[in-house]
């Protein structure tokens, strides 16, 4: 396949609603889509699991940025045989979900579908951070699909985490290139808020306690469970980049 010609250092004016300037990133992709040098369009599954909606909610703002460079986004959401309940009753049963998360105990999803056997550009495996390491339903994935579905692909860690991600990180890093995959940089994103309130309303939102009324004590050191609006848009800016690099590639 051709590829565009470098245009290091240059800059370029194109006309859109007025006059604008763009730079050398975004004129090598339209030059590379007018002239054909990407007949084939470029296919990304996204394998997630999502606990408290977080990721989801990140992943959406995510698509949005990928499917406007032209990008066929596919999900396959994992879904836990026996799910952990939402929220906890007890803090006892909540402690011992702790526990057992920080032990990478698996939790057995049903199958998933044919289409991550697909032939696709891109994976990503997204999903929350638990007690510093990938969610269960994430390590049984990976037990029993890693093989098939990443092998000889370029697979993204998409984590969603209070705090600590790194360990998160390193362990589908060994998995994936266990499974000869290619792992790429991970797309990060860590609750906004300082410790020890990220940890306080961690707990409360486990417990479905959290304080609501938005003039307490409280919320104005924990104004609100998760990721907020900017991290969206940032994750927006993520997938334009990332659309923009495969389209850009060799195939």
């Amino acid at each position: 396949m051709k590829r565009a010609p470098d245009l290091s250092g240059a800059f370029f004016f194109v006309k859109r609603k007025g006059w604008r300037e763009i730079d050398r990133d975004e004129f090598q992709l339209t030059y590379a889509i007018i002239r054909g040098y990407h007949l084939k369009r470029k296919r990304m599954l996204i394998v997630f699991y999502s606990f408290t909606q977080q990721t989801r909610v990140l992943l959406k703002r995510f698509v949005e940025g990928l499917e406007r460079e032209g990008i066929e986004v596919v999900f396959e959401r994992l879904e836990p045989v026996t799910p952990y309940p939402f929220p906890f009753k007890t803090d006892f049963r909540l402690a011992v979900a702790m526990v057992r998360t920080f032990l990478r105990q698996r939790m057995t999803i049903h199958p998933v579908s044919a289409q991550c056997f697909a032939d696709w550009d891109c994976v990503v495996i997204a999903g929350p951070t638990w007690s510093y390491h990938p969610s269960g339903p994430v390590l049984d994935f990976l037990d029993r699909y890693g093989q098939q579905v990443c092998a000889g692909k370029r697979v993204i860690p998409f984590i969603s985490c209070r705090s600590y991600w790194r360990i998160h990180y390193w362990t589908l890093k060994y998995y994936l290139q266990k499974y000869q995959a290619k792992p790429l940089a991970p797309i990060v994103f860590v609750h906004p808020i300082k410790e020890p309130w990220r940890f306080i309303g961690l707990v409360l939102q486990m417990r479905g306690k959290m304080v609501r009324k938005e003039k307490s004590w409280f919320r104005k050191h924990y104004p609100g469970f998760g990721h907020n609006k900017e991290q969206g848009d940032m994750a927006m800016e993520e997938g334009r980049r990332m659309a923009r690099r495969l389209l850009t590639e060799d195939d």
